[in-house]
């Protein structure tokens, strides 16, 4: 008797599992764990289960160390370079949470890196001079054949409107803007999980 898989659901964008949010922090899977016990962090329901809102956990953390280094300040503990860890943690979890929401917004096709805009821009104005250069080949043996210029010329009109039409018709594709997020993604999983082998 055939058993019946159980489809795994997708993870929501902008979300994260313990272990991965443990990751971003620089912390133990226990520690969030115990963050979440004691109310710092919240764990938020997804269509995959339990998952913490990326940056919603980070801004939380980040008032959590201002607020534990405006404690130990209080106290009378030297606050200079226990204040310059802290700041300098709460600037790179900062920083990691907007990289992660940007790579969010990227899968979800809100927003497009400028390499990508770059090289689909690169495409079509590859598709426009090899329609241009085209034109020569095309024409040559129907303007060879006119008896003077003005049929030539509206030979050549007739042919520039049609290529022009073409382009009219161009649309921006989200899917092939995905496509190019998901074979980076793939690549760069690729690569990194191979460095971290070594």
């Amino acid at each position: 008797m055939a058993t019946k898989r159980k489809e795994k659901t997708a993870e929501s964008p902008g979300y994260c599992k313990t272990e991965d949010l443990a990751n971003l922090f620089g912390l133990s899977g226990q520690s969030i764990n115990q963050l979440t016990r004691d109310g710092v962090i919240k764990r938020r329901d997804t269509p995959a289960g339990k998952r913490y809102n990326v940056v919603e956990s980070t801004r939380a953390y980040v008032q959590y160390l201002r607020e534990r280094a405006a404690g130990r300040a209080e106290k009378g503990i030297p606050e200079s370079k226990e204040l310059e860890k802290f700041e300098a943690e709460v600037r790179i979890k900062q920083a990691k949470a907007q990289i992660a929401e940007l790579e969010a917004q990227e899968l979800q096709g809100i927003m497009h890196r400028s390499a990508d805009v770059a090289a689909m821009t690169e495409d079509l104005l590859y598709t426009v001079r090899d329609s241009l250069m085209a034109l020569p080949g095309r024409l040559a043996v129907d303007v060879a054949g006119t008896s003077d210029a003005a049929e030539a010329a509206e030979i050549i009109k007739r042919e520039i409107c049609f290529v022009m039409k073409d382009f009219s018709a161009y649309n921006y594709d989200p899917e092939k803007y995905a496509e190019r997020v998901r074979e980076r993604m793939d690549w760069q999983a690729e690569h990194c999980s191979g460095e971290n082998d070594e």
